[in-house]
């Protein structure tokens, strides 16, 4: 065992530790609850209304059914009421219907809880300071007002743990992920299974078609670690980190010949290919889109429409994860004029409509 695999095996075993103590700590809270609440077992617990905000929103975004098997000191269907009565208040204009200081303007209030939620270490002052820098002179009071109002919790409790997405989105420049799909094939001596190898950039979706063989043996893949790292075209360059499942094609070579590259095999555990999300949502994607709609006659009919579909995922597919955008848009998907036409690949089973330049 290297290092590599030796830190890997490491983080895995202490991820499962973690896991394994905040269940034991879960536990230990839903028990306490119940004594808690057993020894008020007549009497009414009044909360304020900070804490019925904070609850509100915490507990709509677990829904019902989780509530249900955790919520103890109150019950899942008054902590969604709570909820609606904070979305009405949100609505009810009551500062129009009678004099007193007038509400932040709703702007001022939008952009200071976008600033809490993508800054959770950043604090009153902090936030204060941003938004002078936009324009906008607020005070701490203002501020803290306004969080409260939305259940939103102070710095210190927001900075204690870091969302999955913003560690993600930190290091997406430098990670992409490979994966294999197979693909039946008609030939003359019957039906040959073909696997596809392919790369994908995390930050933006492009995806790099490595090679389609019959036998991914271990000189094949060798050879695909040396096109990808070339210093001059290879689509890894500026990647540190490929993730990757433990198939045995991905050999012990091939890693090693990564790692002198520069670019860390990030090994998933056994059988969790939702870790690898976004390579698993590729393969679902061609396959939805193009492979299982056809049947191919040869190998050269796999790569045409494998090609096809390449072009049609960066050039005229909007992606959901990119806003909605194309990766790679062939025309000024701007234009607002001109006759509107449709380009169709492979019969038809792909389509892109577009405007023609006037």
């Amino acid at each position: 065992m290297n290092v590599l695999q030796a830190w890997q095996f490491l983080l895995v075993t202490l991820a499962r530790w973690i896991n394994r103590q905040q269940n034991d700590v879960i536990a230990y809270i839903q028990e306490e609850n119940r004594v808690l609440k057993s020894k008020l077992k007549g009497k009414r617990i009044r909360f304020t209304d900070d804490e019925r905000r904070r609850l509100a929103v915490k507990g709509k975004v677990l829904g019902r059914r989780v509530l249900g098997q955790f919520a103890s000191i109150v019950t899942p269907d008054t902590i969604l009421a709570w909820h609606r009565k904070l979305i009405a208040q949100k609505w009810d204009y009551s500062s129009k219907r009678g004099p007193g200081r007038p509400r932040v303007a709703k702007m001022i209030a939008e952009l200071t809880i976008r600033l809490a939620n993508e800054n959770p270490t950043w604090g009153l002052t902090k936030i204060m300071g941003a938004l002078y820098n936009l324009g906008h002179e607020v005070s701490r009071g203002t501020i803290s007002n306004i969080l409260k109002a939305h259940g939103i919790d102070p710095a210190p409790e927001r900075g204690k743990r870091m969302p999955w997405s913003t560690f993600l989105k930190a290091h997406w420049e430098s990670m992409s992920a490979t994966d294999f799909f197979t693909v039946e094939v008609w030939s003359r001596h019957g039906l040959l299974r073909y696997y596809v190898l392919f790369f994908i950039k995390l930050s933006n979706r492009r995806v790099h078609i490595a090679g389609i063989t019959r036998n991914p043996h271990a000189n094949w893949i060798k050879q695909i670690a040396r096109n990808v790292t070339d210093p001059d075209s290879g689509f890894l360059l500026g990647t540190r980190y490929l993730v990757m499942d433990r198939d045995t094609i991905f050999t012990a070579e091939y890693r090693e010949f990564l790692g002198r590259e520069g670019i860390n095999a990030v090994r998933l555990p056994p059988r969790s290919p939702n870790l690898n999300a976004f390579a698993e949502r590729f393969v679902r994607t061609i396959k939805e889109s193009c492979l299982s709609r056809m049947i191919f006659f040869g190998e050269h009919s796999l790569r045409t429409a494998i090609d096809e579909f390449a072009k049609h995922y960066h050039q005229e597919r909007n992606h959901q994860g990119l806003s909605n955008r194309l990766i790679d848009p062939a025309e000024d998907v701007g234009l607002d004029i001109g006759p509107i036409a449709c380009r169709q690949r492979l019969g038809g089973i792909l389509q892109y409509y577009y405007r023609q330049a006037a």
